[in-house]
């Protein structure tokens, strides 16, 4: 039961965000521009990105959501975001996102854990300054949207189902429109 009066049946974030839209229009517009907007990174990778750090933060709701959307954005890859969640920066993928993996990972726990040697690794994959600034963005907000809904108490539906209907309407429609409208 969530620590305030939220909306009845809303998950996670939906409930808060739909209780005090004031600050909702802000967060998905954050999460927006992050996961959505122009950067080197694809919006599949930097989905599986938020899907990772929540995980490792231990947020249902946003791991299981993230990893939804970053399934239906990535089509015929999908299979990578399971990877990525089981294996972190040891995963099977490109040197470039194991190495902002890496990054995003320490992000999570304690920002000044990042080093020149990772933002090194990072480049010498590929990573222009762009990525890395989304990779370290990306752990962060997360990192404050597991810290908002775990303060509040808020309520994750345990069943798959329920995050697959919510990733396809994310992938097609981004943040910008709330998961409840």
């Amino acid at each position: 039961m969530p620590h305030i009066e939220l909306p009845e049946g809303l998950p996670g974030i939906v409930g808060p965000m739909v209780a005090y839209p004031e600050t909702e229009q802000y967060l998905n517009g954050l999460a927006d521009a992050l996961l959505r907007g122009p950067s080197s990174l694809t919006s599949g990778e930097r989905e599986m990105i938020a899907a990772y750090v929540s995980a490792g933060n231990e947020c249902n709701f946003c791991r299981m959501l993230h990893a939804s959307t970053a399934r239906h954005l990535l089509g015929a890859a999908s299979g990578m975001v399971d990877m990525v969640l089981s294996k972190g920066a040891e995963a099977p993928v490109s040197e470039k996102l194991q190495a902002l993996l890496e990054i995003a990972g320490k992000v999570r726990q304690d920002g000044r854990l990042v080093t020149e040697e990772d933002v090194a690794r990072a480049r010498a994959a590929g990573a222009d300054d762009k990525a890395i600034h989304d990779a370290v963005l990306i752990a962060a907000a997360f990192s404050m949207y597991t810290r908002y809904v775990d303060g509040l108490a808020t309520w994750a539906p345990q069943e798959p189902e329920a995050y697959d209907e919510m990733g396809a309407v994310i992938a097609e429609q981004g943040y910008m429109r709330t998961l409840h409208g």
